[in-house]
């Protein structure tokens, strides 16, 4: 995960982001590894994101909660959400939160 934002600021974008929970595993796009990037360009707050799979059924839903909770955390700012590929997910973005909690699953 990369931030191009004060520090504060990007610890409480990605504290809002760990609401959003992938549908498919049961953890946060945060801890599953999913958010690659934050940063603010003057009014505008970009977020770059990926999903577990290119054919996730649930990237809209994804995206689309991704931009309303940010919407709401930061009534001020413009969000834009991109979802990319590049580098492409896998299990070793997972944080040692979303490890545990993978573990406590199973």
């Amino acid at each position: 995960m990369e931030t191009h934002v004060p520090e504060d600021f990007g610890n409480e974008v990605f504290e809002t982001l760990k609401y959003i929970i992938d549908p498919e595993v049961g953890i946060n796009i945060v801890d599953l590894g999913l958010v690659y990037e934050v940063s603010l360009d003057g009014d505008t707050l970009e977020v770059n994101l990926t999903l577990t799979t290119p054919g996730c059924p649930m990237s809209g839903t994804i995206v689309n909660a991704t931009e309303q909770i940010l919407l709401k955390r930061f009534p001020n700012l413009d969000v834009k959400v991109n979802l990319v590929w590049s580098p492409p997910w896998s299990t070793e973005m997972i944080t040692a939160e979303g490890m545990r909690q993978l573990e406590a699953k199973n």
